[in-house]
């Protein structure tokens, strides 16, 4: 069983890689694709919902990251 630590590792790990993707898809520095998503609530989603969210494909948690943001006024797509 895998302690609190090595959970919160697991969350900060999947985090960083899904900030990777979407950067990539978007075409935007690592940097600024955190900022957006921390801006416009991405990231408070991959938090609240990561039970749900790792067991989906990359493309799918991007896809839903990219609507979060738009209902929370993000403009970027």
């Amino acid at each position: 069983m895998a302690t609190v630590a090595q959970n919160e590792r697991n969350l900060l790990d999947y985090i960083v890689v899904c900030v990777s993707e979407f950067a990539s898809r978007y075409g935007m520095h690592m940097r600024d694709a955190y900022m957006y998503l921390r801006q416009y609530k991405g990231i408070d989603f991959l938090h609240e919902f990561y039970d749900v969210e790792h067991t989906l494909s990359f493309d799918d948690t991007i896809d839903d990251l990219s609507v979060i943001c738009r209902k929370n006024g993000g403009t970027i797509f």
